[in-house]
C-alpha cells in the first residue's frame, strides 16, 4: 500500500534558470499538497500533461528525491524516516534504463539480486519466471551495449522485479517502445495486480490508462484535479471520449479532489 499525505516539492532555481523562465522567483513548485492512497491488488494511474509533476511525484515515492514537506508511507513504513527499509518493498521502473553497457543481462540481474539479498532459490525461480514472461532467454548472454532499446527495457523490468517487490512504480514504462515490448509490459502490470501488488504508473497514453487502471488521478501544475475510481471518471464524463474529458478536467480552474 502507498499512502501520501500533503506532499509538497519545490526546487531552487539557478540564475540561468530564472533567466530562461523569465522570473525573479528563487524556487519553483513541482508538486503542491498532494494526498492520495494506492491499494494492493489495484492499479492506480497518475495522468497528466508534460511538466505536470508526475515524475517528481513518483521519484519521491521511490525515495529517489526527498519531499519539501509531507509524508509518504510504503506498506506502513515512513519512507522519509526509513528510506532504506521502504526500498526493500519497492520496484521502480522508468523509461531511462541506466544499464551498464559492458555487462550481460544475466550479470545485471544477478548483481541486483545480490543487492536485494535475494536467496539463491528465490533468485532462480524469479529469473525463470521473468525471463519467460519477457521473452529474454535468447539474449541473456549478450552485452547490454549490443541490445536494442526494447531488449534493454526488458532487462530494466527484470532488474526492477527480481526481488519480488510488493509495491511497483512505473514511470511512462512503454514510452518509445515497439508494440510487442509495450505489450509485454502491459502483461507484467496485469500480472502484478493479479498477485495482489500495489501498482502505480504514469502514462500519457490514454488507451493504456483505459485498459489497465482501477483508480485514476489527474495532476496538473503539481495539483490533483481528479482522484477517484476509473468507473467514477466514466460515470461523470460530460464529453464524448476519455481524451476530451481529460483535457476538460485539466483546464478546469478549480481543484476537484
Amino acid at each position: 500500500m502507498i499512502s501520501v499525505q500533503n506532499l509538497h516539492k519545490t526546487f531552487a532555481l539557478t540564475k540561468q534558470q530564472r533567466k530562461e523562465l523569465n522570473t525573479e522567483a528563487k524556487t519553483a513548485t513541482a508538486v503542491s499538497d498532494l494526498s492520495f492512497s494506492c491499494q494492493p491488488g489495484r492499479i492506480y494511474s497518475l495522468l497528466g500533461p508534460n511538466g505536470a509533476g508526475k515524475t517528481t511525484t513518483l521519484r519521491m515515492l521511490a525515495t529517489l528525491i526527498t519531499p519539501t514537506s509531507g509524508q509518504i508511507f510504503i506498506n506502513g513504513i515512513n519512507a522519509l524516516e526509513q528510506p532504506q527499509e521502504a526500498r526493500k518493498h519497492i520496484g521502480f521502473l522508468t523509461g531511462s534504463t541506466g544499464l551498464y553497457a559492458r555487462l550481460t543481462p544475466l550479470e545485471i540481474i544477478d548483481y541486483f539480486a545480490d543487492l536485494y539479498q535475494v536467496s539463491p532459490k528465490d533468485r532462480e525461480e524469479r529469473k525463470a519466471y521473468l525471463f519467460d514472461l519477457l521473452n529474454m532467454n535468447d539474449f541473456l548472454h549478450k552485452r547490454i551495449g549490443k541490445l536494442s532499446t526494447g531488449m534493454k527495457q526488458k532487462v530494466s523490468i527484470c532488474r526492477t522485479m527480481i526481488h519480488d517487490p510488493s509495491v511497483v512504480i512505473f514511470d511512462e514504462p512503454t514510452s518509445g517502445l515497439d508494440v510487442i515490448t509495450a505489450e509485454n509490459i502491459i502483461k507484467l502490470i496485469r500480472s502484478c495486480k493479479d498477485q495482489g501488488k500495489t501498482v502505480i504508473f504514469s502514462s500519457h497514453i490514454m488507451s493504456e490508462v483505459d485498459l489497465l487502471c482501477d483508480d485514476l488521478a489527474i495532476i496538473h501544475k503539481g495539483q490533483l484535479k481528479f482522484n477517484d475510481t476509473m468507473s467514477a471518471f466514466r460515470a461523470n464524463m460530460v464529453t464524448n471520449n476519455l481524451t476530451e474529458e481529460f483535457i476538460r478536467i485539466v483546464q478546469m480552474p478549480t481543484q476537484l479532489a
